[in-house]
């Protein structure tokens, strides 16, 4: 009897795309959707299998689309209905998967759902929304709790209308979704699923995909930040009680109707033994989840200022972050993500590697290694291919736009009262770590613009694309872009060992320098031997025990001539096959 075959969303390399910086069409300095649809041929060639589009639903844009005030509608900058539909079409004769995101914790304050619940508290609508009743002190009225929004400042907002206040885990304009109330959930699944599954669409990126459940006591959250009037409160809406419940209902009630539906969610500040519970197959809840302690290193998950307090993390820590998605799998039915990046993050090039001039393009090949190598569904973000990183450090806080690092830069500014040491680094943390970074035009080409628009781009296009270019890097052989396209191939053509293999082992675990793992296919007749150096100067080889003397075939380098040492930046991947296993 064959084994089962594997869901088709396992071996997929995945693209991300931001729509407002992708490809503008039309030159009015946003990108949208007949821009994509012109790249897929581009992406197609990559190696690109299932596209992933962020929010393109109609919105505000206060928080770049993810304040949806209409889920069965297209944000007018970036097209039409018409438009995905083509979108949709193009992919699938191209065989490609299309997914969109999920945003159903929160709405903008301006869907219509939201506009007739703050009316009064007996509309159809009243019970959509979390809302409470004021607490009174001494004659003054104070919100339901001391929770901190995670973009800063108070969860909850005040409503003359029904004198309560209604709950926001971001800004104030996003509203929560009361999930408690099982219309709400129905009208989720009919207007934010059903509508396009119906339009052909293939699964979902879920957003915030633990927040749903709230501790419906909502008590005061301990003191963190002490002399603040908010503090943050995570552990009483992350993984809240009923959080596997709902997700189970989703799955029968509304999915299985549509076959084999990818749902790979967003599980922020969430230990192993819990992502596990979302993303066994037993479960049946999410396909698999990003987990966030990659991308976290540096940072304070719990706000307070993280986009000012920013710190370099060590090789051990990264090693660590990586060794818990690869060991979820370990012994499971679970299955997990590969990413480095995506619209909320710093360029990887730029956290985790170098963006030296004189290494970038070998650490972004590196990168590339690393990331092929890793077991799960792989995940590309756009530019991430020809190795876009972050904006320079002269930048200003003028070429910013997104309104969390606005927020935090703002922040520093109130509590410090502006004083330059306190905004200078203010500055350094959201160049290293603010969303800006990955929300820069991606650079195709050396024109005016990087040839993302031919109107003026609705915000700065880094000063380096005549240099890291799309086109550039197609013309040149040796560029990460066709770099990429290798891995994408090799890891096709290695799936046993790249995309499925087991037992990640990490054998210079304390080592600052350079990364050595192994992993071995599931019938353990081969085994890869990766080494990955993450420094500027020439290091040693950390052989595992038992294989020093074994016979290796070289599958790829990123170097033309390897030595008997590493040099800076350098990524090797051996092959060792059964007959050296066994010791014959």
């Amino acid at each position: 009897m064959s084994a089962p075959k594997p869901n088709w969303w396992k071996a997929s390399t995945c693209y991300q795309i931001w729509p407002a910086s992708y490809k503008d069409s039309n030159g009015d300095g946003i990108g949208d959707i007949p821009g994509i649809i012109s790249t897929l041929p581009y992406l197609k060639d990559l190696g690109v299998e299932t596209i992933w589009l962020s929010p393109m639903y109609d919105s505000p844009q206060l928080d770049m689309g993810y304040d949806i005030s209409n889920y069965e509608d297209v944000y007018p900058a970036y097209g039409t209905l018409a438009d995905v539909d083509r979108l949709v079409k193009e992919c699938r004769g191209r065989g490609m998967k299309l997914i969109l995101d999920l945003v159903v914790n929160h709405t903008s304050d301006q869907h219509a759902w939201f506009v007739e619940s703050r009316k009064d508290r007996t509309n159809k609508y009243a019970d959509w929304y979390i809302w409470r009743d004021p607490e009174i002190i001494d004659g003054q009225r104070h919100p339901p709790n001391n929770w901190r929004a995670i973009f800063g400042g108070s969860a909850w907002e005040y409503c003359r209308e029904r004198d309560q206040y209604y709950l926001h885990l971001f800004i104030k304009e996003q509203p929560d979704l009361n999930w408690e109330n099982e219309e709400t959930r129905h009208g989720i699944y009919k207007s934010a699923i059903e509508f396009w599954l119906d339009r052909g669409i293939d699964g979902f990126r879920v957003d915030t995909a633990n927040f749903y459940s709230k501790d419906v006591s909502f008590p005061n959250a301990p003191v963190r930040l002490p002399g603040e009037e908010c503090q943050p409160a995570f552990q009483y809406f992350t993984n809240g009680p009923r959080m596997h419940e709902w997700l189970k209902e989703q799955r029968q009630q509304v999915l299985d109707k549509y076959g084999d539906v990818l749902m790979v969610g967003e599980l922020p500040d969430t230990e192993a033994a819990k992502v596990l519970q979302y993303v066994s197959a037993e479960a049946r809840e999410l396909s698999c989840v990003f987990d966030f302690d990659v991308v976290n290193l540096g940072t304070s998950k719990h706000g307070g200022g993280k986009k000012h307090h920013t710190t370099r993390h060590t090789l051990p820590e990264f090693k660590e972050a990586i060794c818990k998605v690869q060991d979820l799998m370990r012994g499971t039915d679970a299955w997990t993500t590969v990413f480095l990046e995506n619209h909320d993050q710093g360029r990887s090039l730029s956290r985790f590697a170098t963006d030296k001039p004189q290494f970038r393009e070998q650490a972004a090949k590196m990168l590339a290694v690393l990331m092929c190598c890793l077991t799960g569904t792989l995940f590309l973000y756009q530019g991430q291919e020809i190795g876009m990183y972050n904006h320079p450090t002269h930048w200003g806080v003028e070429e910013l736009r997104d309104i969390d690092s606005l927020n935090a830069y703002n922040d520093v500014a109130t509590r410090h009262k502006g004083d330059p040491l306190w905004m200078k680094k203010a500055m350094k943390g959201l160049q290293l770590v603010g969303r800006d970074n990955a929300r820069l035009p991606v650079q195709w080409d050396s024109s005016p613009n990087s040839g993302f628009t031919t109107g003026k781009p609705w915000i700065r296009v880094h000063d380096d694309f005549e240099q890291v270019n799309v086109a550039a890097q197609l013309a040149d052989p040796q560029s990460p872009l066709n770099f990429w396209k290798k891995m994408i191939c090799l890891r096709r053509d290695h799936a046993d060992l790249m995309v499925f293999g087991q037992d990640f082992t990490v054998w210079d675990y304390f080592d600052q320098d350079v990364f050595t793992f192994t992993k071995t296919d599931p019938d353990g007749a081969q085994k890869i031997l990766v080494f990955l150096s993450f420094s500027d100067e020439v290091q040693p080889l950390h052989y595992p025990t038992g294989l020093e003397s074994a016979h290796q075939e070289l599958l790829v380098c990123n170097v033309n001539h390897p030595g008997r040492y590493l040099s800076p930046w350098e990524a090797r991947v051996y092959l060792i096959r059964e007959s050296v296993l066994n010791g014959h």
